[in-house]
């Protein structure tokens, strides 16, 4: 028993590690001190860039010196920084205090600056010619540009007859796209527009651009800025009617303005009266309620018959859900013109209206690849259901095509129903 007892294993008992087993603790003396890099923040200073740019500036410097330091001081004066005092020194010929005033702590104006220049479209063009250089060359320049602009516009109020330099500047940048139509927004506000600023800037930008480029430049820009819906918010509020559009801009030699702005209206106008037409179109007793509709239309907006007939034939085909099966297509069409001749007939009874809708048919053809080849089926069906007369689609063929829409390959189409009509004329005088 005391044998088995004294063979039993006896634990060991672990005894704690000592002091000198561990492992150290780290100490402050193991660490670098590492010092934070924080960022020099350099303060922005307008007036010492002004100075520096006037020191570089002699007094009596011709204007070539002045471009070249212009273009020499970019990286040493850090122009991306100091844009906007940049483009102040240039257009205004020194710094913009708030409120509109120049900044005056005794520095001398830029003596090239627009406002130094002569109020005429020569002197003016060529500073800016110089501003449009400085933007090809550092293109960075260009967003600062607008956004320079959008602030001094604000004061077009305060600068006096310097404010027409201006526009007369704005207008060059405009006609260059060096800067966008849209960004004379930015004269809608009140305070500019309640005193006529707004209006006598605009007009301003508007005979700088037309001297330099066209009337048709200027309406694409116009639709391009979505301004051509936001004439009327630069004229005063008491003022904000088409009458006095139409009597400011005639009297500002501007009439291409004024016949821009009334298609505008007037397409608008036509597109909701589309819409309520497509609606009648849809429901009963179509034929009839369509016409006293149009007429209706007709009477009131002054419409000639070509405009009408010509309205009425888009909403016709506008109202078709036309099929994508190419081979189907010509049967719909057959199917759709059978409805409708007492619809077009009435607003078509002039030999010159008549003429009129074969010319928009082929428009509409040559713009819509789908049609393309159906002319003649339209053409022909047309003439079957009285709605077009012969000596129409006879002088059609002979003259009076349309040369840009594709006049040869439609002509060639018709010639086998042109023939047939001929044929038929023949016939009828040897009657």
């Amino acid at each position: 028993m005391s044998s088995s007892l004294s063979s039993k294993p006896q634990q060991s008992q672990q005894q704690p590690p000592s002091s000198s087993a561990k492992s150290a603790l780290p100490t402050t003396s193991d660490f670098k001190s590492k010092t934070r890099k924080r960022e020099v923040v350099t303060k922005y200073e307008p007036e010492v860039f002004r100075d520096s740019l006037l020191a570089l500036i002699p007094e009596d410097c011709d204007i070539d010196t002045y471009v070249g330091v212009l273009e020499g001081a970019a990286d040493k004066l850090d122009y991306k920084r100091y844009a906007e005092p940049l483009f102040e020194f240039f257009f205004i010929g020194g710094l913009v205090a708030p409120g509109g005033q120049i900044v005056d702590d005794g520095a001398r104006l830029n003596p090239y600056s627009i406002f130094a220049c002569d109020d005429s479209i020569a002197p003016i063009k060529q500073r800016v010619e110089i501003l449009n250089k400085l933007i090809r060359r550092f293109k960075y320049l260009q967003r600062k540009l607008e956004e320079t602009l959008a602030h001094l516009l604000q004061y077009i109020n305060k600068f006096g007859d310097n404010s027409h330099k201006l526009s007369t500047a704005v207008g060059l940048l405009i006609s260059t796209q060096t800067v966008g139509l849209g960004s004379l927004i930015d004269i809608t506000k009140d305070h500019l527009v309640k005193d006529g600023a707004s209006l006598e800037f605009l007009t301003g930008v508007f005979q700088t651009y037309i001297h330099e480029q066209n009337v048709d430049s200027l309406c694409q820009s116009l639709q391009k800025s979505g301004l051509d819906d936001r004439l009327l918010e630069f004229f005063p509020p008491k003022k904000r009617q088409e009458e006095y559009l139409a009597r400011h801009f005639e009297t500002e030699g501007l009439k291409a303005i004024v016949d821009f702005y009334k298609k505008k209206q007037a397409s608008l106008v036509k597109a909701e009266i589309k819409q309520q037409l497509l609606e009648l179109l849809q429901g009963e007793n179509a034929q009839t309620t369509a016409v006293t509709f149009v007429k209706a239309q007709m009477t009131e907006h002054k419409w000639t018959e070509s405009e009408t007939v010509t309205f009425l034939w888009d909403a016709i085909f506008e109202s078709v859900e036309w099929t994508n099966r190419p081979e189907q297509l010509e049967s719909q069409i057959v199917k759709t013109l059978a409805v409708w001749p007492k619809t077009l007939e009435p607003f078509c009874k002039s030999p010159k209206t008549e003429i009129t809708l074969l010319q928009h048919i082929q428009a509409m053809c040559y713009d819509d690849a789908r049609y393309a080849k159906h002319f003649r089926t339209i053409v022909s069906n047309l003439y079957k259901l009285d709605v077009i007369s012969e000596a129409a689609v006879l002088y059609w063929s002979e003259k009076g095509a349309l040369g840009n829409k594709g006049k040869a390959m439609f002509i060639k189409q018709m010639e086998p129903f042109v023939e047939w009509l001929n044929q038929q004329e023949e016939e009828s005088e040897e009657d």
